[in-house]
């Protein structure tokens, strides 16, 4: 069994939508085994009878870190958190991975105190999977590191494709670089630097299709895409702003009047499919890479189901040894 490690107490709705989406992931996989950190006063009337007890343990804490504390308020709150104590039992390999759908940034620097780094890796990434018009593809680093080096740059790249092979190994990732334009001598310095020397480093595990654009992002040419924090979290909340205006408007104009009810009835096998493509909830689920443990964010206002996805996203990372294909890939 892969043992997962669970915040229970972190995100809104906790921790009933962190239980109710364990026990919906439970009836599908019957794989995971779950160490649920929190208020055992509320957490076990919520799972009891709902789960066989072989699938899952209580460790209790009433201490939990708020959503509105800053990342070093979130650490001084303590080691007996919820947060916390889910990380340490990664660090003490009583689990192989840890979730939370609580505070980002307490997670990344509560992580960083527990975690060591892989080797040779100077700075953590949180990427995420992105639908595009073939499949998925990775996006790094979308808001842990404002600032990056073209070192940086070329670790996120190798761990990118290492995250895009775990989840998917059947196929070889295309890697790009994100930048204002395709040719070779846009973009500032530390981009055209990580340019030259993802060109020369030849790899077995990905290839490198040099540049994209923000406007090719969901093509499907490319399978990792890379950038500075920055830009990747710019990025990020631009493809979900953009996503909901167009369900959004969409929604409208199928209501909206006679005709347009009338179309949507006609339409409505079609209309399902394009709003599950569009459904944040498949995609539910951050992953800090570079870390020598993986360590999972859930989006602390999504619900059971996006819940229950992100531990789907946790199954195959572990199933997929992420962390020995980026140990061996750097």
């Amino acid at each position: 069994m892969i043992k997962i490690a669970v915040d229970a107490m972190g995100g809104d709705g906790s921790p009933k939508k962190i239980i109710d989406g364990i026990i919906l992931n439970n009836k599908s996989n019957k794989n995971n085994f779950f160490n649920i950190f929190g208020d055992k006063n509320k957490i076990y009337p919520l799972i009891n009878g709902k789960i066989p007890t072989e699938y899952f343990e209580i460790i209790h804490t009433e201490k939990k870190i708020e959503s509105t504390d800053s990342p070093l308020e979130g650490a001084k709150r303590g080691k007996n958190t919820s947060m916390w104590l889910a990380i340490q039992s990664v660090k003490d390999k009583q689990s192989d991975i840890v979730i939370s759908a609580g505070n980002t940034g307490a997670l990344l620097v509560v992580s960083k105190l527990n975690l060591k780094m892989i080797d040779n890796i100077d700075k953590p990434a949180l990427s995420a999977l992105w639908p595009n018009k073939k499949g998925m593809s990775v996006v790094l680093d979308l808001g842990a590191n404002i600032e990056c080096s073209s070192k940086n740059l070329l670790d996120f790249s190798i761990m990118g494709a290492s995250l895009f092979t775990s989840l998917y190994p059947e196929e070889k990732p295309n890697v790009a670089l994100l930048n204002i334009g395709s040719e070779e001598l846009k973009g500032n310095e530390v981009i055209k630097e990580t340019y030259q020397l993802l060109n020369e480093k030849k790899s077995d595990n990905y290839n490198f299709d040099g540049y994209i654009e923000g406007n090719h992002l969901m093509d499907g040419k490319v399978n990792v895409v890379v950038s500075d924090g920055f830009t990747g979290n710019v990025a990020l909340k631009t493809a979900e702003g953009t996503a909901n205006f167009i369900t959004s408007e969409l929604k409208n104009a199928m209501t909206g009047n006679l005709i347009g009810k009338i179309s949507s009835l006609l339409n409505l096998s079609n209309l399902k499919k394009f709003k599950k493509r569009l459904d944040p909830r498949l995609y539910n689920g951050a992953i800090f890479i570079g870390l020598d443990s993986p360590v999972v964010k859930s989006h602390g206002g999504t619900d059971y189901i996006g819940f229950s996805n992100s531990l789907d996203v946790c199954h195959r990372i572990v199933k997929g040894n992420l962390i020995e294909k980026i140990k061996q890939n750097i």
